[in-house]
């Protein structure tokens, strides 16, 4: 074999290797397309932390689905807003969001990364563009909860015993309120006055359940948000932690949801 015929043969051998690589990473992309969104990124609500997703986190994994839950400050909402960015930030793909309660604030601004792809709201609050928690509640009559808030001299705000038991955690058993008790973190209470600059639920597919038996968050206020977002949703006669609750119903809405979003 001469020269030339050599370097023409490694030329073919080349094209054939390249040609083959790139339709492997197009049935994977096509794969991936197919199978929906992988990465499901999970924000806590206030007073709490990571571990409330504790009994969805193993459901959606079984599933095949990667997830990551937040662990927020507690401090502020910009803060809140960077810690869900870096966690988007990390994922190899597009990524679900998902937000309980306040998260739900929080997951409206970081939403707007390009990498989120939807927005799914449990027993959450959806802020529009100059609306914070506070101002969205103000209509609606108080909720039990809401007596049972202490602040302390640094205006951080913690929950008594009695509203976990009572108004936040009302269906769980003893022994998990108990825990929630104990592992609930102060939060600021400058967090409910945060304005939301740009809301994603208006430009991205959102999801939502609602907790019928809520007595931290209005039902009537969650049911008015699923109506603005034109959101798909479901109602679970829930306490205020439908995901500790109800953790199958929701980590089936999680997975509906993360298919849908992939396939637009």
């Amino acid at each position: 074999m001469t020269l030339s015929q050599a370097y023409r043969t490694a030329l073919i051998a080349i094209a054939g290797f390249l040609l083959t690589a790139v339709s492997h990473i197009g049935a994977v992309a096509q794969a991936t397309s197919s199978q929906g969104i992988r990465n499901i990124v999970i924000v806590h609500g206030a007073w709490a932390d990571g571990s409330s997703w504790s009994k969805v986190i193993p459901l959606l994994q079984a599933k095949g689905l990667h997830v990551v839950a937040v662990q927020n400050p507690l401090t502020s909402l910009a803060d809140h807003v960077a810690a869900t960015k870096r966690a988007i930030a990390l994922q190899d793909g597009p990524v679900l969001l998902v937000g309980h309660s306040y998260g739900g604030a929080v997951i409206t601004e970081a939403g707007n990364d390009p990498k989120v792809v939807g927005l799914v709201y449990v027993a959450a609050l959806a802020p529009s563009e100059g609306e914070s928690v506070a101002s969205v509640t103000k209509p609606f009559p108080p909720t039990p909860l809401g007596s049972e808030v202490r602040a302390d001299a640094e205006g951080f705000l913690t929950v008594t015993p009695k509203g976990i038991a009572e108004d936040f955690a009302q269906d769980l058993p003893e022994k998990e309120k108990e825990i929630l008790t104990a592992t609930q973190g102060p939060t600021a209470a400058a967090v409910f006055g945060a304005k939301i600059t740009t809301a994603a639920w208006r430009t991205k597919p959102s999801w939502c359940v609602i907790a019928s038996n809520d007595r931290a968050v209005p039902p009537e206020l969650e049911n008015a948000e699923a109506a603005a977002m034109k959101a798909t949703s479901v109602t679970v006669p829930s306490s205020h932690v439908p995901m500790l609750s109800h953790p199958k119903e929701i980590a089936v809405l999680i997975e509906q949801a993360a298919a849908k979003a992939g396939s637009q």
